[in-house]
């Protein structure tokens, strides 16, 4: 937004002066309502807000939006207002960092919900860091944001960054361990070559091995890829009982509807990145019996997701909540909880935002997801999944457990 001025033609600069005074200091981190005290922090969000993921990215701001109007309902950090502050990162690396600059430079800005993506987040993660603003991922998996490239020696890149999800590196084996149950014993996995899609086959690919399956073949599509005859081509002949995907539903519907009409008439099986009502939509009437998982149990299924659920319809948003709504509006809520230490005798956000960080790391609350708290690494203490198996059109809840 843009700062409207105060001062008019031919109005004296001592009237101007008092006109600011009156209206309060328009510093960023310090912006006061007239007479009350109160000042302004914001809640960035960086996600896809238009685009073919933007279902995904709307829930997220929404759910972080209800979290805020709750918190000022509520007086949540006594003379401190929440405001929201939302960036459109188009699903795009490059975006995305444009993105987590404007923020920056923003010093009202105390903490940032997202990213969808894990490569748009290897992105915004330095960016926040050198600011030293908290990014809280509802939805990003990829192990290495939080542990590094080298599994066998662990260590957090950034000591900004947490997430209330879980990692690829619980929701692929999560995955191997359902279909070795089932009885599937032979896959080929394909993944959009994106971190996220790269991640979660890898991670898949590990404990089928290890659990006696078989990999017959590994392919590999691009992210704006519509005809998927080759890729096809080359794994019908291998008969796998069932695919196992890494990437989203903007491509994986496509390719669970022309596989099936292809005769290569096994289950799709993906992670969170297609567990929306798209990928069905995309998929067409042959999706039944195709597979996800999710983070997490259903929303719907514990008396505190039925209640965010609620009170997100009673707020009239356009859109639903979708996957991760659940998580952005607890990432919210972790900012919040870490901000009433942060900000308690704060002069600015600014100057409050090491404190944050600091704070953010001891959080530990019951939230719409379950537990809400943190590793040494940022990562969510939480382990629950679910899969999901399209049933008459719909996504159905399969199996909820705790990955051991």
């Amino acid at each position: 937004m843009q700062q409207r001025s105060i001062v008019r033609l031919g109005v004296p600069l001592a009237v101007a002066a008092l006109a600011l005074s009156a209206c309060g200091s328009r510093d960023a981190g310090t912006t006061s309502t007239a007479g009350s005290g109160t000042k302004t922090v914001k809640i960035g969000v960086i996600a896809p807000l238009s685009g073919g993921l933007s279902a995904l990215g709307l829930g997220i701001k929404n759910s972080v939006d209800l979290a805020i109007k709750q918190a000022n309902e509520t007086n949540a950090v006594p003379g401190w207002k929440f405001e929201l502050a939302a960036q459109d990162d188009e699903a795009k690396a490059e975006v995305g960092k444009n993105a987590a600059t404007k923020l920056s430079s923003d010093d009202a800005v105390l903490g940032v919900v997202g990213t969808l993506n894990s490569s748009v987040a290897q992105q915004t993660m330095p960016v926040l860091a050198a600011a030293n603003i908290a990014q809280v991922s509802p939805a990003n998996t990829n192990p290495t944001l939080t542990q590094g490239a080298d599994a066998a020696a662990k260590k957090r890149p950034y000591t900004n960054y947490f997430r209330t999800c879980t990692t690829d590196a619980v929701q692929g084996p999560f995955a191997a361990q359902y279909l070795l149950g089932a009885g599937i014993k032979s896959v080929a996995t394909i993944h959009d070559k994106k971190t996220y899609g790269q991640g979660l086959v890898d991670a898949f690919t590990v404990e089928f091995k290890k659990g006696g399956g078989t990999v017959v073949a590994a392919e590999t599509i691009g992210e704006n890829d519509k005809d998927f005859s080759a890729v096809i081509s080359k794994i019908k002949p291998n008969s796998p009982a069932a695919i196992y995907y890494g990437g989203e539903y903007p491509q994986a519907g496509p390719l669970s509807q022309q596989m099936k009409s292809q005769g290569l008439s096994v289950p799709l099986m993906g992670g969170d990145g297609i567990y929306d009502p798209k990928y069905v939509e995309l998929a067409g009437a042959t999706a039944n019996g195709d597979l996800s998982t999710s983070v997490g149990a259903p929303t719907e299924s514990t008396e505190a997701g039925r209640k965010f659920l609620d009170q997100y319809k009673a707020a009239g948003f356009a859109e639903p909540a979708a996957a991760y709504g659940g998580y952005a509006y607890d990432a919210a809520k972790a900012i919040i909880e870490a901000a009433k230490t942060a900000l308690k005798d704060a002069k600015d956000v600014k100057s409050a935002r090491a404190a944050e960080l600091t704070a953010l790391g001891k959080v530990s609350f019951d939230g719409v997801t379950g537990k809400v708290a943190f590793d040494e690494f940022g990562d969510t203490t939480s382990k629950i999944l679910t899969v999901y198996k399209v049933d008459g059109g719909k996504w159905i809840a399969s199996k909820t457990d705790t990955f051991k």
